[in-house]
Parts: structure tokens; C-alpha cells; sequence
């Protein structure tokens, strides 16, 4: 691929796995690696969320990395699952805090350590080994001192912005695929409901029920062609007339030699032996005799009785989407309604004082870049979505947002972060709310979160507030649960080879938009990543056809990866023609 938006080789393109063998090695070839991704906007550096648009981080976190090997002793909680809970023995599991509000703890929600990987928060491009080893100990204490129980403070309306963030256990984020298949198994949580809609309703829902068939298809024997029905050996003697036609009642019997008219669709009449297309007679009319050009089969342009289906068949499972052409077989089957799943409801609040919705950017403000494209987007998903809300960066108005919402699921953008001015993390713990995911081992995006409100409330799903880390969350975290509760089934992934190296991170899955390109002299179709992959980048992604799922470490050109796809993309040859 050639242009702007071709395959982009990114500076220090030796190709080189993670892994180095001590920490301050470590420390240099992730400096290297951001440097060389920076340049060409492909790593989120400040690890903040900000609000739509790309706003920076506030605040950078001071505390270390902790390795996904715990040097406490505790089992990777990489590996843990905060719906099926740490073990399936109830023994196992240790005692929840008496504070029904403390729900972050680490013993059920193993994933509520964000990535804070000091690659994340330095605001330079050295650190001193005085500096990394107070960060480090800082992590320990950090990590090791039991979170407080009791009454907590209500939420300031507003926060000033010297303050201090809360500091939030430190435990690693789970993996893309861990966290994927968390979110998944949120939306699956009960059994969907289901609604009856009529058939004009009922396109893009999802079935909630197998489609059985009421009837045979067809529900007598039809004609495939026009032409004639004949019966026994020919000639047959015929009658002139207009014959037989669709949409009549039964014909008589057609007794041996004789033929009769007929149209396509139009019953068959009994005793008749094949069709003949009107283009394969020869019609005698002094003699009143039809003749056949070519050899005659038995039951030739015939469609018998239950051809396609009989009565009680299924069609098509639960879980499927209702397309036009299951609309039009459900009609065929004589379905005047369909049993579906409701769309699921979505609130989207927009947070960051810094937000234009109308004009060009000035004076520190920016155009919200994901208000007018999150709607759509979750709409292609199957969602039912209200008119994204601005709340500014205000506490008061958050809370106040998630505990009147009637949703099934919030989404919020920015905030996710630790800053004096993110206040997702704050009002969610003042809520009681479950995380169940608190940051994830991707890049861009690793600040998003999932969080489910109230045992038997919404889940909400926060989202960085620059917008490619935004798209990353939607595809981690949104789509896997928005197809959960509205009863899809799981994608089976699907790989295409990609053209060209695309550098990864050190430790970090990596989602890189690509564009499908078919191969040439009889050669394979592959992906071509596209240049403008920033986090806080747009271009790359509105030119896409989906996402490359790059493991840490990269990858060489002519390997395949996973591909994401995009609800609105095309049909290509690697999926089939089954996109989302």
C-alpha cells in the first residue's frame, strides 16, 4: 500500500522481543521502544485519560510497576476471574469487608490495580535509581496497607485541582483477551428477555429463540419455471388457455399424455410427471400436440412439497441478528412477529471541562471528538443509545448521572485516570460500585475500566478520553458485553497476515488500525497497518477496516494477527462477510 496511509516502517525498526535480563536493561529498552512509537503517535505515553478529544493526563502516577510476578508470594491476578471469583472451592475464597461500600478490594477483584508501569507517569526521558527506588518501595506500602472501612465523606461538588489523588491498589492489569472475555461474561450475566415485535420492528435485533418453521417450504409442489406440466410420455395433447397460474386454488388431476399450461409458482397438478420450459416445446397448434426439444426427468423444474424445509425445522438459531433476508425467510415460514432481545440502552456522558461541541478549538479548548461518534458506534452495535450528556469535570453531576440512569449500560469518556480532576474512580467507590476491570494490558487504552454499579444495575464502562484509546475500549470492553446482554454469540477470531514489521509494546497487547489490501499474482490477501495510530488519532482508524491485534514484542511482516473488525466495514475476504 502506498500514500499517506500506507505501511509505515517506524523508527528503530530492529526487530526485538521483550524480555531483557535485569531491571535497569529493562528501563532502557522501554525508553527506546516509547521514543520510536511517539514518533509516529503509536504509544500512549502519559497513561492518562483525559476528556474526549485527546485531553493529557492531569496528574502522572509516582508509584512503580509491579511485575505480573508479585514478590509477595500472590498468584498472578492476571489469571483470576472477578465474576467466577479467584477459586471455584467457596472456602478458597476470603472474607468480603464489612463495609458493603468497600467493593475494590483485592480479594474478589483482582484487577483493580491500573497499569502503573513507570513508563506510564514519567514526564522525562531519565530516571535516576534514587527516584525508581522510592517509587518502588512507595508501591509496596502502597499495595500492602489495608484500604480504610467505614463511613466515607460525601463527594465535593467540584475538586480543586491541587488535590491529591487517592492512591488505588496496585495489583497488574488483566490481559486483552482476560479482560474481553470478563466483559463478555458481565453481559451474560441472566438470561436475556425477551420481546415479541413485528416483522417491520424487528430488523437488527437479535433472536431470542430458535426460528422453527410453522410450515412446509414450500407448502405444495410448485412450478420452478413457465412452461408446461406434462403427464406420462410425450406428445401430449393440450388445450389452449390461458393454463394454470399462481396464486390458484388446486388443479384437477392431469391425466397421462396431456399437458397444460403453467406459470411459475402455480401449483403443480396432481399425477404430473415434469415441467417443461417453454423455450425446451415445440408446439404443434394444427395438431394440438406439444413435443419436447431435449430428453424429459422425471420431476424436472418441480419444486416438491418441504423442499427447502418442513414444519418444526429450524431455520436459524437464537442469537442470530435479523437481516433482511432472515426477515424475509421468517415471512416465508409464516412468522407475523419475531421473539427478540430489547436493544440494550446506553447513556453516554461526556466528561472534561475542555470540550467544545461546536467551533474550532481556542484558548486551551478542544472539539469533543467522541461525543458525535460514540452514538453511531454503539448503534452499530445494536444499542439503543440517548444523546451523549456533557458533564464537565464535575464530580456532583457524575454521581448524580449514574444513580437516575435507567440504562443498561453507562458509558463515560475520560476521568478514568488518578488526577485531582478524574473523578470516574472516586464516585464509583463512593457508589459501591464492582470493578470489575480497572485498567488493561493494552495499549492505547490501558486506562479504561468496567464497573458494575449495584448487583442488579447497570454496568458502566469508562473510556480514555483520547479518542483512539476510546475506539480500543469499545472493542475491549463494549462490544464483548453489549453482545452478552443482547444474546449474540461469540465471534470465532479470525487472522489475516499482515504486510509489513509492526512494532509492539514491551508488555502490552497493541491495537493498530490496518487496511485490507487483496493479494496479487495469486497471492494472499493481507492487512496493511496504517500510519496515523496515536492514541489521540482519529485518521488512521476512520480509514480502516479494522484493528490488528499485535501481541507485546511485535510483530514481522507475513505473520498473521488477529483482526478486529469495524461494524460499518465492508465485507473482505478474511471474514467472510460476518462482521459484528
Amino acid at each position: 500500500m502506498t500514500g499517506s496511509d500506507g505501511p509505515h516502517r517506524e523508527p528503530g525498526s530492529d526487530f526485538r522481543p521483550a524480555g531483557p535480563a535485569s531491571e535497569r536493561a529493562r528501563e532502557e529498552e522501554e525508553r527506546a521502544v516509547e521514543q520510536a512509537l511517539a514518533l509516529v503517535g503509536g504509544s500512549d505515553r502519559t497513561g492518562g485519560s483525559g476528556g474526549a478529544g485527546g485531553r493529557p493526563s492531569r496528574s502522572q502516577d509516582p508509584r512503580g510497576h509491579q511485575d505480573s510476578h508479585d514478590p509477595r508470594g500472590h498468584q498472578d491476578a492476571r489469571d483470576e476471574d472477578p465474576i467466577a471469583g479467584p477459586s471455584s472451592d467457596p472456602h478458597a475464597r476470603r472474607t468480603r469487608d464489612s463495609d458493603p461500600r468497600a467493593r475494590r478490594s483485592t480479594d474478589s477483584h483482582p484487577y483493580d490495580g491500573r497499569d502503573n508501569d513507570p513508563r506510564d507517569g514519567r514526564t522525562t526521558t531519565t530516571t535516576t535509581a534514587a527516584t525508581t527506588t522510592t517509587a518502588t518501595t512507595t508501591t509496596a506500602a502502597t499495595a500492602t496497607a489495608p484500604e480504610p472501612v467505614g463511613e466515607q465523606p460525601p463527594l465535593p461538588d467540584r475538586a480543586s485541582p491541587g488535590d491529591p489523588a487517592k492512591p488505588r491498589p496496585t495489583l497488574p492489569p488483566p490481559s486483552w483477551n482476560r479482560a474481553r472475555a470478563i466483559a463478555a461474561r458481565a453481559g451474560r450475566g441472566g438470561p436475556p428477555a425477551t420481546i415479541r415485535l413485528p416483522l417491520d420492528r424487528a430488523l437488527g435485533h437479535v433472536l431470542a429463540e430458535a426460528l422453527g418453521a410453522l410450515t412446509d417450504l414450500p407448502s405444495f409442489d410448485t412450478s420452478a419455471m413457465d412452461g408446461w406440466a406434462v403427464a406420462g410420455p410425450g406428445p401430449w395433447a393440450f388445450e389452449a388457455g390461458a393454463g394454470l397460474l399462481a396464486g390458484r386454488g388446486p388443479a384437477p388431476v392431469l391425466p397421462d399424455g396431456t399437458a397444460v399450461r403453467i406459470a411459475t409458482g402455480a401449483r403443480v397438478p396432481p399425477d404430473t410427471t415434469a415441467v417443461i420450459r417453454s423455450e425446451h416445446a415445440h408446439v404443434d397448434e394444427a395438431r394440438g400436440l406439444l413435443h419436447a426439444r431435449r430428453s424429459v426427468v422425471t420431476g424436472q423444474d418441480i419444486r416438491p412439497r418441504g423442499q427447502e424445509c418442513r414444519s418444526g425445522e429450524q431455520l436459524v438459531p437464537a442469537g442470530t441478528v435479523v437481516t433482511p433476508a432472515v426477515l424475509g425467510l421468517a415471512a416465508a415460514a409464516g412468522y407475523d412477529a419475531l421473539p427478540v432481545v430489547p436493544r440494550p440502552r446506553v447513556d453516554v456522558l461526556v466528561l472534561g471541562d475542555e470540550l467544545l461541541n461546536a467551533g474550532l478549538p481556542h484558548d486551551g479548548l478542544i472539539r469533543d471528538a467522541l461525543g458525535p461518534m460514540l452514538g453511531p458506534w454503539l448503534r452499530a452495535l445494536g444499542a439503543e443509545v440517548s444523546d451523549p450528556r456533557p458533564l464537565g469535570d464535575d464530580a456532583g453531576a457524575l454521581r448524580s448521572a449514574l444513580t437516575s440512569s435507567d440504562a443498561d449500560l453507562i458509558v463515560t469518556t475520560g476521568g478514568t485516570a488518578a488526577g485531582p480532576l478524574d473523578h470516574v474512580h472516586p464516585v464509583l467507590e463512593a457508589l459501591g460500585a464492582e470493578l470489575l476491570v480497572d485498567g488493561v494490558a493494552v495499549r492505547p487504552g490501558h486506562p479504561m475500566l468496567l464497573a458494575r454499579l449495584s448487583p442488579d444495575g447497570p454496568c458502566l464502562v469508562g473510556l480514555p478520553g483520547n479518542p483512539l484509546a476510546a475506539v480500543s475500549g469499545l472493542l475491549t470492553l463494549a462490544e464483548p458485553l453489549l453482545a452478552g446482554i443482547s444474546g449474540r454469540p461469540a465471534q470465532d477470531p479470525y487472522r489475516a497476515l499482515v504486510h509489513a514489521d509492526v512494532h509492539g509494546h514491551p508488555h502490552d497487547t497493541r491495537l493498530v488500525p490496518v487496511v485490507h489490501r487483496p493479494g496479487r499474482k495469486g497471492g494472499r490477501d493481507h492487512v496493511a497497518p496504517l500510519r496515523y495510530n496515536g492514541p489521540a488519532m482519529l485518521r488512521g482508524i476512520a480509514a480502516a477496516d479494522g484493528l490488528a491485534v499485535v501481541p507485546p514484542g511485535g510483530v514481522r511482516s507475513g505473520t498473521e494477527v488477529e483482526i478486529l473488525d469495524l461494524p460499518w466495514a465492508p465485507a473482505t475476504p478474511w471474514t467472510e462477510g460476518c462482521f459484528t
